[in-house]
């Protein structure tokens, strides 16, 4: 109804952008119905219309504690929002919005009340006198509440709309009205006028190019129209909280902990399902981490309602059901959101319980020492190795009135971050300061020509160097071309940019790079190697034709990789990433576990036989829903507009996709996996080779196969053979070795056991023996303790400049206190080591021959000690 009364009033309907916000740092998820028009706010693009409508799928986790304990907080909403850049203002905005609420939603008039800005005469004006609103009926409030900036910036005041939902929602209290805290009068519709700019300072000039934001929550105006308690108790929502009561066997409203544990199950398993369907995946950061946050909350909360096995899965097709028709990416993505969702809770599973009892013996501890704090360094360890949010330890310690050091968590967040980015290697890019990019005119863009040539001409629109816009480059400068229309493709979607040259009849620049700017700009980055180059000048685009092939034969391989893994591995396995260069690919996708050879194989094998197979490769532009239904595969991270390039490899592989690709299969010649590994929880990386690159890896093999065979006197094709007769001569040798060992310590046996000494009834040798490994020497004990009878043996032995130590104690001794572990342990800091063990048998290492004498006197001390 929202969507289709704003197109009647001249808007584009836009569909929900992904909550991954696409090229904005600034944000970990999408949180309002705004954040993804940015760039048409700030005029860095320029939109598709002047009037936009959307209804955006928002995650906000700032207050997540509050996620259960009330009724009305949650993670993920839907905000419907209507947007004017530059066109209609105030009048208008209002005009509609009262029109929206009342004819078409059919709300009562008499139970709605604005407020505006308090100086903002002209909104109160305008709801007085046109819309016919008494003067008492609408309320001013201060800047806290009506007027939206976020430090310098654009900004301006806000008018709501609020609802009187009766006395029953009500406090009771005298004067309660719009304002009050409690939830009878509860906001609607929020109008934002930005029209003027903030410099920081508090000083506001109004805007030539004033706009409309305005947002209504889904959720929101349905607990109204539903009149519900909640919006957990909308018909979505409660479907969702009626099966996770029917899981849990309990009922709403009948408990309050139990409650708390239903809603956040509820509104953590809808976050989640969304969050995976946009492409994110649990980890230990960033947004990643968010979603492992909301998982195991919602886990562990499953297991205090008495849930027994894994059930996320299970309530996330109930999500997929719900919200489907709204949002088909999630009935599409389903059986990688199952695979997600199900490895995910195996793994919290798994050390819940360990970690659980780990954080009972840190409480003991505290209690012992009367702390109500848990230090920084435990929640850590907690968070490292058993995987548990700092806010899920939070959580579990606020339920017995204690608390973390915070403070303490995040310095050792800090170090363990520190130390990764140290170990990281650091480039410079070679292209200008983003922010001079910014200063681009947005009505400047540049057309891509160059899937069917590699030669175009065209007329320079503008130039930058490092740091600022210029009229010309001059030989020798380092800066940034960009044209009306250019055959070089920059990089995008994994794949890397073009090379080549930008030419006049007097001047060359050698373009090293090709980047994607905001507003569909196309920048050539490089060197001004001869001449100069002015705006405006014609120039021919000239793309090096070797590189731009090359990883064409790459990039087409990824997509016949893609398929070929989901008819091995499962349609689980979704793209998460990839690198195409004229050297190699790498291609990331969704999988829990190694691959086995035989996976490898067959995925190996289905790629060489398509590229065998001589598929046309044939690409068409169509419109996004026309792609669907040919059965494309759309990729997380990637923004499609309306019309949609398909790429299709025979009737194996259709996918949408812009970037570049070889007219056959068989143009790419050979296929070969050189590595697959895991690269984080759920994802792994295949790189693999192609044509030229796979003939130099084999050429490159074959040169190490021929050394390896000079090596040891033999050629490639005995190799094998040579070198199975060099392992079973050196296996001859080592057991040759040992038997000549253990003879000589039968020969010393004798003259060993003249050193056994009678300490307090029980027999003790401590002795040394030389160039005897540990293996020797627990096989010396053995024999000595078998010719000792009852008693304790401790030898020592050096080896190459290194002691090694072993304690063994009969059963008769272990009775009389003799503790081989204990004794190890008492004596190994004597030659510079450590170590320890069982009653029976211990071990240790040190680095201090010199030691050896006085550990095994002080073996004397120790087995006195232990047996008095």
């Amino acid at each position: 109804m929202f969507l289709e009364f704003f197109e009647s009033k001249g808007h584009l309907a836009m569909k929900s952008f992904s909550l991954v916000p696409h090229n904005d740092n600034s944000l970990l998820l999408i949180n309002s119905g705004m954040a993804p028009l940015k760039p048409y706010f700030t005029g860095q693009e320029i939109p598709p219309r002047k009037r936009v409508t959307t209804c955006q799928k928002c995650i906000r986790t700032g207050d997540i504690e509050n996620i259960g304990k009330t009724a009305r907080h949650g993670t993920f909403f839907e905000m419907l929002g209507n947007f004017s850049f530059g066109d209609y203002f105030k009048t208008e905005a209002i005009h509609w919005s009262w029109e929206f609420l009342t004819e078409v939603v059919g709300l009562d008039p008499d139970r709605l009340y604005p407020s505006v800005y308090q100086d903002d005469d002209e909104a109160f004006d305008i709801w007085n006198k046109e819309m016919g609103i008494p003067a008492e009926r609408i309320f001013r409030f201060g800047k806290e509440d009506n007027f939206w900036e976020h430090g310098a910036g654009p900004c301006g005041p806000c008018s709501e709309i609020y609802y009187d939902r009766g006395e029953k929602y009500g406090c009771g209290k005298p004067g309660c009205t719009v304002g009050c805290d409690c939830d009878r009068y509860i906001e609607v519709w929020n109008n934002v006028f930005t029209q003027f700019d903030n410099d920081g300072h508090g000083h506001y000039t109004e805007l030539e190019h004033k706009n409309i934001d305005t947002g209504m929550g889904l959720e929101r105006l349905a607990v109204i129209v539903q009149d519900v308690d909640s919006l957990f108790t909308i018909d979505t929502n409660k479907a969702l909280l009626d099966r996770v009561c029917a899981l849990a066997g309990k009922e709403y409203q009948k408990d309050h902990e139990t409650d708390v544990s239903l809603r956040i199950v509820t509104d953590h398993i809808k976050s989640c399902t969304f969050m995976i369907s946009d492409g994110i995946m649990p980890s230990n950061e960033g947004r990643g981490y968010v979603l492992r946050r909301l998982l195991r909350r919602a886990a562990r909360h499953g297991r205090k309602l008495g849930i027994e096995g894994k059930f996320l899965a299970e309530l996330s097709r109930t999500v997929i059901e719900l919200s489907k028709d709204g949002y088909p990416e999630l009935d599409e993505k389903k059986a990688m959101i199952f695979k997600v969702l199900t490895e995910e809770e195996d793994k919290f599973n798994k050390t819940i319980d360990q970690g659980l009892s780990i954080l009972n013996e840190m409480e003991s501890e505290m209690a012992k020492k009367g702390e109500k704090v848990l230090s920084g360094e435990n929640a850590f360890k907690l968070y490292d190795t058993y995987g548990f949010p700092v806010d899920l330890t939070k959580e579990i310690l606020e339920e017995r009135d204690l608390s973390v050091d915070e403070e303490g968590f995040a310095a050792c967040m800090k170090k363990q971050k520190d130390a990764a980015r140290a170990a990281r290697k650091t480039t410079n890019y070679m292209g200008a300061d983003v922010t001079v990019y910014q200063s681009i005119d947005p009505a400047v863009t540049t057309e891509f020509v160059g899937y069917d040539r590699l030669v175009h001409e065209s007329e320079i629109t503008v130039l930058t160097t490092e740091d600022e816009l210029v009229e010309a480059l001059t030989d020798g400068q380092n800066g940034t071309i960009i044209v009306k229309e250019t055959p070089f493709y920059a990089t995008m979607g994994g794949q890397q940019a073009d090379i080549g040259v930008i030419s006049t009849e007097n001047g060359t620049f050698e373009v090293k790079d090709t980047i994607k700017l905001q507003g569909g700009k196309v920048g050539h980055v490089g060197t001004v190697t001869k001449g100069m180059f002015k705006v405006g000048d014609q120039v021919t685009l000239t793309v090096n034709k070797e590189n731009r092939e090359l990883t064409a034969r790459n990039h087409s391989a990824t997509h016949l990789l893609h398929k070929a893994l989901r008819t091995v591995l499962g349609t689980h396995v979704e793209q998460a990433g990839s690198l195409v260069t004229k050297d190699r690919l790498r291609f990331d996708f969704t999988h829990f576990s190694a691959m086995t050879p035989d996976e490898i194989a067959a995925v190996e094998k289905m790629v060489n036989d398509e590229i065998a197979a001589s598929l046309p490769v044939v690409t068409d532009i169509m419109s996004l829903e026309e792609a669907k239904k040919t059965g494309a595969m759309a990729l997380f991270g990637e923004k499609y507009g309306e019309s949609v390039r398909v790429v299709r490899m025979g009737d194996f592989s259709t996918e949408l996709c812009g970037g570049t690709h070889v007219p056959n299969t068989s143009t790419i010649s050979a296929f070969k996996i050189v590595s697959e590994a895991g690269i984080a929880a759920g994802v792994r990386r295949i790189e693999a080779l192609t044509s030229t690159g796979l003939m130099d890896y084999y050429h490159e093999m074959e040169q190490e196969l021929h050394e390896a065979a000079k090596l040891v006197k033999s050629t490639p094709a005995a190799l094998h053979d040579k070198l199975q007769a060099m392992l079973d001569e050196l296996k001859a040798l080592h057991s040759e070795n040992e038997k000549l060992k253990s003879r000589l310590a039968n020969d010393s046996l004798g003259d060993v056991l003249n050193q056994v000494k009678e300490i307090n009834g029980v027999k003790l040798l401590a002795v040394r023996v030389d160039g005897v490994d540990m293996n020797g020497l627990r096989n010396l004990g053995d024999q000595l303790k078998e010719k000792l009878g009852e008693g304790m043996v401790v030898i020592a032995s050096v080896q190459d400049g290194k002691v090694n130590l072993m304690a063994s104690a009969t059963e008769g001794a272990q009775k009389k206190g003799a503790h081989a572990g204990n004794l190890i342990k008492a004596i190994a800091s004597l030659v510079g080591g450590g170590g320890g063990g069982r009653p029976n048998m211990a071990q240790a290492g040190g680095k201090n021959p010199a030691g050896v004498e006085d550990a095994l006197r002080k073996a004397e001390e120790v087995i006195a000690e232990q047996v008095k």
